[in-house]
């Protein structure tokens, strides 16, 4: 379940108070070990998501990346290519190396039939918090750049392209059975721009993780791409994609289930709204993507005041189901 390491587990919120900090808990391997696994305990979900962020790259690049209480992360703005300076060519061992431990200690502690997974962000969306120096409607800043000087933006890209292959393949070396390209903010690019700065990139990062290793499922994940999500599947190589909450479902199963696994895609809306709101959610996804290869998941993260009884519901409603 996307976020199931977080604030809506008492557990979660206690180690965090300890940690001081969020990017300190993220970077202390035997505490983001413990945070990615204390779902897995509550729970007993079939799949283990690393704990740490997508903004480790930029922070591993030499950008400066501080997460504000209440208000999210802060960079360094990178606002047009003069600032391509600021940034290193590789990824500084000393900020990776402890995810890659914490990708270990969680493997060595899981349940040998519970999935592992690894993530980064993908190009376009990581690029769009550095040049903004945070989150924002549309992401408008990074358009800006992009449209105004598309060869820097460019330089931007390829050089998160080559950095996301290293992260990634890092992480399956410490132990990770797949991976997962998280692409938050694709759903506000228009085309061709969906093209070059969505898929382009994507297909890069999946070649290049294939050259090292081969055998690594790769899940796509372009939020709010609807009918576009076809042209992802179709050029990027991945073995599967997340739905978020508002994709259709009949264009789904007849284009994208028969060629690709699929994942999501509860409104995590509906999971806060519990009750029969939440089971005919449940409902709906099982009825449109169970009977072929479907990942059961949330369309986006778990919201922080989700009651846990509610997850708990989902559960039992998508396991009675498969049995």
């Amino acid at each position: 379940m996307m976020r199931q390491a977080g604030r809506y587990l008492p557990e979660y919120r206690a180690l965090r108070a300890e940690a001081g900090s969020f990017l300190g808990l993220c970077f202390d391997p035997a505490k983001a070990a413990e945070v990615t696994l204390q779902p897995i305990r509550r729970f007993g979900f079939d799949g283990a998501i690393l704990f740490s962020d997508i903004l480790v790259v930029p922070h591993a690049l030499g950008q400066t990346v501080t997460f504000e209480a209440g208000e999210g992360p802060r960079l360094d703005p990178i606002s047009d290519r003069s600032g391509l300076g600021r940034l290193e060519r590789d990824l500084s061992p000393d900020v990776v190396s402890p995810v890659y431990e914490t990708v270990a200690r969680v493997k060595a502690s899981l349940p040998v039939n519970v999935t592992l997974l690894g993530f980064c962000g993908a190009p376009w969306t990581v690029a769009t918090y550095m040049v903004a120096g945070r989150g924002g409607e549309d992401q408008v800043a990074a358009r800006l750049f992009a449209y105004r000087d598309p060869e820097g933006f460019q330089l931007l890209i390829d050089r998160l392209v080559e950095t996301s292959i290293a992260y990634l393949a890092g992480q399956v070396a410490a132990g990770a059975d797949a991976v997962q390209i998280f692409d938050t903010w694709a759903g506000v690019l228009p085309e061709p721009e969906f093209e070059r700065w969505c898929v382009d990139p994507v297909r890069r990062i999946v070649e290049g993780l294939r050259a090292i290793a081969p055998g690594i499922p790769v899940i796509g994940f372009p939020k709010g791409a609807g009918f576009r999500l076809k042209r992802l599947v179709e050029a990027a190589g991945v073995q599967a994609v997340g739905l978020d909450w508002t994709a259709d479902a009949a264009f789904v199963s007849r284009e994208i289930q028969t060629r690709v696994a699929v994942q999501g895609n509860v409104d995590p809306i509906a999971l806060l709204a519990g009750g029969d709101a939440l089971d005919r959610a449940v409902d709906r996804v099982l009825a449109s993507y169970g009977a072929g290869r479907l990942i059961f998941n949330l369309g986006h993260g778990i919201l922080p005041p989700t009651p846990i009884e509610h997850v708990e519901r989902m559960i039992a409603r998508v396991r009675a189901w498969s049995a």
